[in-house]
């Protein structure tokens, strides 16, 4: 028996989440891991589901699972957060501006700046010394 579910992708610096979102009972699994357990840092769980907040459901009727690489926490967060924004938008297409409007189908493409030549970051000169 296969289970029907909503797939999506969600990216921010180098983070990448692959997003599974399906009917159930609220279970939120993410590597793996339960989400708190994935997610210790104050605010990043309630941040990641706003968008249910957004379109007006209940986070428990679903079952989530998201596999996730790269980058640090925030990048991460975020990932996942944009990963189920458009994981309901291909469950329900009439939430695209509820999600819209609160800002969770936009895509951040801030990036790290590459590092220059002769600089000791991307933007960081050495120290001048007159003499």
């Amino acid at each position: 028996m296969s289970v029907q579910y909503y797939e999506a992708v969600g990216r921010r610096k180098e983070s990448t989440a692959r997003v599974r979102l399906m009917d159930g009972s609220g279970n939120f699994v993410v590597n793996e891991k339960q989400a708190a357990v994935y997610f210790p840092r104050l605010g990043d769980l309630q941040d990641i589901l706003r968008a249910f907040a957004a379109v007006g459901q209940d986070a428990k009727k679903y079952d989530i699972t998201v596999k996730v690489n790269g980058g640090g926490a925030t990048g991460q967060t975020e990932a996942v957060r944009l990963g189920l924004a458009r994981a309901l938008v291909s469950l329900n297409g009439d939430w695209v501006s509820a999600l819209r409007k609160h800002g969770l189908l936009t895509r951040d493409a801030r990036i790290k700046e590459r590092k220059k030549p002769g600089l000791k970051k991307a933007r960081k000169a050495p120290t001048y010394t007159k003499r």
